[in-house]
């Protein structure tokens, strides 16, 4: 193997694979990055069993990227990765010798680095299915953003560590719980699936891919499996397991009629629960309370060893109900910077029901903050 590439060309495509390739992998060779040039295409690989990323650089002018012999071989991923990094030449040249030494140069730099053989690397499969689902990057972005905060850490429920992508004809559903609070995200596909999807997708390997997709404007594809899905965007392939168990149903946490509605704007809002926060405690689940009294919003929080605070904002009603509820201000903070319009409505149904967020604006979002009771 050797070929002669544009720095820019090969770092990019190392950033994006490097995501996946994990030092506490019992698998030595997972700590590389397989490499594999052919008829004028680099494909790089990396995965560490959860995710599995491929990046193909095609050799469209001899300028840019210039292949000499084709080959592949494994490299050590944070070595190439650190090495192509630091070169300061425009150019690189990679050139295998005896098999497994790799020889990395430019005009001023020459670094030799022990390969692996191509023969210990899983066999990797990313193969497509014939019925995808679309979407762009711009929606698949905002659905992560909107719902993965919301998903548990407590790997004693995996499924709640993950979102819940419903596929019903053109209308997918995201659901992300931890059990305390709720994010929904619902959206219309450009083209109806021909078959039903309820799959749930780790949070956190959705919120790497859409770390390292290009333009909002890209299209994005999912091939969507048994136990596995995979993204493909552009010259990027993405392929990480899903999550093994069936999704509660959080339809039926969901309120049909409110006692309430408060109306406001959702960065004083924001701002005023930033502040009154301050005087919260870990310990105290950063406890807020609010309370209406008119067209004028209470918020307070207290601690025995710090003080108390209070801040009161002017707010639209939809009735003259007033309510009296306390809540996470670390939930209701994330659930508030989910949104991006300008004006909020908080759905109250009583005391020690969930509160519903939502916005006129956006209609394909909802979030829900389960209450915490102070008494």
């Amino acid at each position: 193997m050797k070929f002669s590439i544009k720095k820019e060309l090969l770092l990019d495509s190392l950033l994006k694979v490097s995501k996946a390739i994990s030092t506490k992998n019992l698998i030595p060779v997972l700590a590389g990055i397989k490499f594999e040039l052919k008829k004028k295409k680099l494909t790089l690989t990396a995965s560490d069993n959860d995710i599995t990323i491929q990046s193909i650089i095609e050799s469209t002018n001899d300028e840019d990227f210039k292949i000499e012999n084709e080959g592949s071989i494994i490299i050590q991923g944070r070595y190439i990765l650190d090495i192509v990094r630091k070169l300061p030449a425009e150019y690189i040249n990679i050139e295998v010798i005896d098999d497994l030494k790799i020889l990395i140069y430019t005009e001023n730099s020459e670094f030799n680095l022990n390969g692996i053989s191509d023969s210990e690397y899983p066999n990797i499969n990313l193969e497509e299915s014939k019925k995808k689902i679309e979407m762009s990057a711009a929606t698949l972005k905002s659905i992560v953003f909107q719902t993965a905060f919301a998903s548990s850490n407590e790997e004693s429920k995996p499924v709640l560590t993950g979102i819940n992508f419903n596929i019903v004809g053109d209308i997918l559903e995201c659901n992300s719980t931890d059990s305390y609070r709720l994010a929904r995200k619902v959206i219309k596909l450009s083209k109806s699936s021909d078959e039903n999807y309820n799959i749930v997708i780790p949070s956190h390997n959705l919120v790497e891919f859409t770390k390292i997709i290009g333009s909002d404007d890209e299209n994005v594809e999912l091939h969507i499996f048994n136990n596995k899905i995979l993204f493909k965007t552009g010259n990027l392939k993405f392929e990480s397991r899903l999550i093994n168990g069936t999704y509660p149903n959080t339809s039926n946490l969901l309120p049909n009629d409110s006692l309430l509605v408060v109306s406001t704007n959702l960065n004083d809002l924001y701002n005023v629960i930033d502040r009154v926060s301050i005087l919260t405690s870990d310990k105290e689940k950063n406890i807020v309370t609010l309370e209406t009294e008119g067209n004028t919003l209470i918020l307070k929080s207290s601690s025995m060893e710090i003080g108390r605070v209070e801040e009161k904002m002017m707010i639209s009603k939809n009735n003259d109900e007033n309510i009296k509820i306390s809540f996470s201000s670390k939930y209701m903070m994330e659930a508030l910077k989910s949104f991006q319009t300008e004006n909020i409505e908080l759905h109250f149904v009583g005391e020690i029901k969930p509160i519903l967020i939502k916005s006129e604006d956006d209609e394909t979002l909802t979030q829900l903050v389960l209450p915490i009771r102070t008494y």
